[in-house]
């Protein structure tokens, strides 16, 4: 029965299913938990002043190592070959830092940052490509919530372990890419070659319009949210009696609503459409940051914030990260599509940490809170000229099926 309805209701095999979450989460979870140690250890050494340049190399070696991975993608005829020893590579990697003596030099702190973003973003195209390539337009973005939900999940345990000793964190890291790497080995994954004739250069990508359309507010998000996030804490007077409580609190409850949304925002973008959930998120984070401007210090507001983020990350998780990039690609390779998706959250990122302090420091926030809701609702607009990515064929079929279940149902109730 369970092997019946697994496919019916996800669309592919358990294999299938099971090796690209595992490939997938595997690495995420693997390079949150990293950036979480460095950041540890960057507190523990008293370089907490440097953080944001530390941290800045590392999202730039990602950004730089994913255009140079996804241009050596063609070079390999299997992905899956590359990725294998990609995760090997993360074992030995991670056991690095039980060597070095961070406390000696920052410079060991901004190499290892570095190292860690080109390793991560190296294989991270190649990655997300075999995961477009393994599954099917109409099941992607289901199966990319779920695996996002087990992101999440695996971060959070795995980071509240507690452990602090450098090189218990250094064999947890190299112990969870091995049982990846072993997991993989087992289950023997099936793939196609890439075909040569399939290849697709940068200026194809940035010059289709469809892609623009989607990346464009994807960009708009992205500058949006680094210079509203060092905002949302000052939300709430100094004084007020359980400003942390709450901020403790409502990181939780977004995490667990982001988890929820991205696995129903999977099965809906699957079901009506990218586009139309792609459009709900923009205008459910527009009217957040609305509310935390006109009621600023109001409990009431934070915490319809609080929702409408957590819903929103979720859906623009499972979309802008995972699925959208691979529809684009239409049965070629989709390495470029993911890393020039994945470059205006990485820039973002980093124009939070470098400056995202000093708008903090010199903007009110209800003017900040003000400009991002204009600017996500104006995102809005070019989502209304994209094109539907999932096709118009499978958008039918869908709800051709559903109107078959709705009936039969009925006649079996008045049978």
């Amino acid at each position: 029965m369970l092997n019946k309805a697994f496919p019916e209701r996800i669309g592919t095999s358990r294999k299938v299913a099971v090796i690209n979450i595992i490939l997938v989460a595997n690495a995420f979870i693997w390079y949150f938990y990293a950036v979480n140690f460095l950041k540890d250890v960057i507190g523990k050494m008293g370089f907490a002043d440097f953080e944001a340049l530390i941290l800045g190399i590392n999202f730039l070696g990602i950004s730089a190592a994913a255009i140079l991975g996804a241009s050596l993608s063609y070079r390999f005829k299997r992905r899956m070959s590359f990725l294998l020893y990609w995760m090997l590579a993360g074992v030995i990697l991670s056991l690095a830092p039980m060597g070095v003596n961070f406390a000696s030099s920052m410079s060991y702190l901004l190499i290892v940052s570095a190292i860690l973003g080109f390793y991560f973003g190296l294989g991270m195209p190649i990655c997300m490509g075999y995961y477009a390539a393994a599954t099917e337009t109409g099941n992607r973005a289901k199966l990319g919530g779920i695996t996002f939900l087990l992101i999440g999940l695996g971060f959070f345990l795995l980071s509240n372990i507690g452990i602090q000793d450098i090189t218990l964190n250094a064999l947890i890291l190299s112990t969870w890419r091995a049982v990846g790497l072993v997991t993989l080995v087992f289950l023997k994954p099936d793939e196609k070659q890439i075909d040569e004739k399939y290849k697709v250069t940068y200026s194809s990508v940035v010059s289709n319009k469809s892609f623009l359309l989607y990346l464009i507010p994807w960009c708009m998000f992205s500058i949006v949210n680094s210079m509203a996030a060092p905002m949302v804490g000052k939300f709430f007077p100094e004084d007020f009696i359980s400003h942390s409580a709450i901020i403790k609190n409502s990181v939780i409850i977004e995490n667990i609503l982001a988890g929820i949304s991205a696995v129903v925002g999977g099965f809906f973008a699957d079901a009506l459409g990218r586009k139309r959930l792609a459009v709900a998120g923009f205008a459910l984070l527009g009217l957040g940051y609305a509310v935390l401007g006109l009621f600023s210090g109001n409990i009431l507001g934070w915490w319809f914030y609080t929702a409408v983020d957590g819903i929103a990350w979720g859906a623009f998780c499972t979309i802008f990260i995972i699925t959208l990039w691979g529809d684009f690609a239409q049965e070629r390779s989709s390495e470029k599509y993911y890393a020039i998706g994945s470059l205006p959250f990485l820039f973002s990122t980093f124009i939070r940490l470098s400056i995202g302090t000093y708008i903090a420091g010199g903007i009110p926030e209800t003017a900040v809170f003000s400009f991002a809701s204009l600017f996500l609702f104006l995102a809005v607009l070019p989502l209304v000229y994209a094109p539907e990515t999932l096709p118009e064929k499978k958008i039918r079929e869908r709800e051709l099926k559903s109107y078959i279940e709705k009936a039969k149902k009925a006649k079996e109730k008045y049978a």
